[in-house]
């Protein structure tokens, strides 16, 4: 995968775990920032295999980050405390996965 798309797929998954960290714009960012994390490791997929493309195995935290996110984000519409711990440690996964992946 060229540097280019996989730094945007990238860079898409952090704007999303920003969202769901600051919880700024409430329950739409937090959907938003979830579904942004997941877009950005569907669309690195093909990148994880590439040894060139940022620093050791990045890719399984991005992915263990999106589905905790996704997990967490509805769970915090009915159990607020398990489902922002589960949302806010699926973004932290999601920004480390990214700082190790970006070429």
């Amino acid at each position: 995968m060229a540097a280019a798309p996989l730094r945007i797929a990238l860079l898409a998954a952090g704007a999303g775990a920003v969202l769901v960290l600051t919880d700024l714009l409430g329950t739409p960012g937090a959907v938003t920032g979830a579904a942004l994390i997941a877009l950005g490791a569907l669309l690195s997929a093909p990148a994880r295999r590439d040894s060139r493309q940022g620093l050791g195995d990045w890719w399984p935290l991005l992915a263990a980050g999106a589905l905790l996110a996704i997990a967490g984000v509805p769970l915090g519409l009915w159990l607020e405390t398990p489902g922002g711990l589960l949302a806010g440690v699926g973004a932290t996964l999601a920004v480390a996965g990214v700082a190790l992946g970006l070429p």
